[in-house]
């Protein structure tokens, strides 16, 4: 460490991506990436935006895409807040809502950027372990002392808790945040968002990177009481105001307001994963029940590591985890259908021939 960092810098673990090579002819299946691209009237209005404008400061409040969203949700733009990518306003969040000295509790097994900001802003966590299935136990997170956050579906399980557990653990916290991070919910049953209506500690968080084919323009929402809202506005504008450039800002509205053209490819998507799932128990997987936009799986006979390593030397790009329970599966993300048979013809032949060999 240099002798010149802060504390603060010191006590940073920080978050490990997946793979990003630069090779064209690679399927990448290992960073939940939409397969489809944005809808067209998105690409219109970045195009547009292009010009004179972009010597002016953007719009701090981003008021048009709040009220756009908040129209999607039937709510009103005080119940929005917009940040660069749903990882800043999870950042956010943390600082705005969870204290030094008060324990959060969150998945052992879960979106490993949680631990990360936990440590960085010293708030004291507790792993709460999965059942044997992998699924979240609800009655663990009642009663927090500091605060409850996870992801619905669960990464990188791909698993959903269903909306009545859900609320079940925003009833027994009246007194501590939750917050539920819902990055891959278009692909899954139903939003917590409707929720906050009745409960003033729920904060909702979405973004525009999974399915709304944004990744590469990093928008990110939360979704909660006014209160919470404004908590968060004072956190971002203690650090900058314009979190949002001109061209991400007319993107993202024109994203939430393609709702046919998305749903359309959401669609696809799920359609995908279930044959795919399929395709993987007949291979000999066993495969978690997703509604994200990747599967998690385990072979019975061959170990993950070794798979990964022989399609990543086939060009394909898959996330393996090196931690316990989980270091013996592989979260794959659905591609197209074209890219997901390579993919299943190049694995049937791995397994043969580890088999035979």
């Amino acid at each position: 460490m240099n002798k010149y960092w802060s504390s603060f810098a010191k006590r940073a673990d920080p978050y490990i991506p997946g793979e990003q090579l630069n090779n064209s002819s690679i399927i990448k299946l290992n960073t939940n990436e939409n397969p489809y691209p944005p809808a067209p009237s998105v690409i219109e209005a970045i195009q547009k935006e292009l010009g004179d404008s972009l010597r002016l400061y953007p719009s701090p409040t981003t008021d048009g895409l709040r009220n756009v969203i908040a129209k999607h949700f039937r709510l009103q733009k005080e119940n929005i807040f917009i940040g660069n990518g749903s990882d800043e306003v999870l950042a956010f969040s943390f600082m705005a809502f969870f204290e030094p000295g008060k324990q959060i509790l969150f998945p052992s097994i879960t979106y490993s950027f949680y631990p990360v900001y936990a440590k960085l802003f010293n708030i004291p966590y507790k792993e709460l372990d999965l059942t044997y299935d992998l699924t979240i136990n609800p009655p663990s997170y009642f009663h927090s002392d500091g605060g409850v956050i996870f992801p619905n579906p669960n990464a990188p399980t791909g698993i959903y808790l269903e909306l009545d557990n859900v609320e079940a653990i925003i009833a027994n916290n009246p007194d501590s945040i939750v917050i539920i991070d819902e990055a891959y919910i278009d692909f899954a049953q139903e939003s917590a968002v409707p929720l906050i209506h009745k409960y003033p500690n729920l904060l909702v968080i979405q973004t525009t990177s999974k399915s709304k084919s944004l990744a590469g323009l990093r928008v990110g929402c939360a979704i909660g009481h006014p209160s919470l809202i404004e908590g968060l506005e004072r956190i971002k504008n203690s650090f900058n105001s314009y979190t949002l450039d001109r061209l991400a800002i007319v993107g993202a509205t024109a994203a939430w307001q393609a709702i046919d053209y998305y749903q359309q490819t959401t669609e696809s998507i799920k359609e995908t994963r279930k044959w795919f799932s399929a395709t993987l128990t007949q291979l000999g997987f066993q495969v978690l029940p997703s509604q994200a936009n990747f599967v998690f799986a385990t072979h019975k006979e061959v170990p993950a590591l070794y798979l990964y390593n022989q399609l990543k030397a086939d060009n394909i790009l898959v996330r393996h985890f090196n931690k316990q329970p989980i270091n013996n599966y592989l979260r794959i993300t659905i591609g197209t259908a074209e890219q997901m048979e390579v993919f299943k013809n190049k694995l049937t032949k791995i397994i043969r021939e580890t088999k035979n060999g």
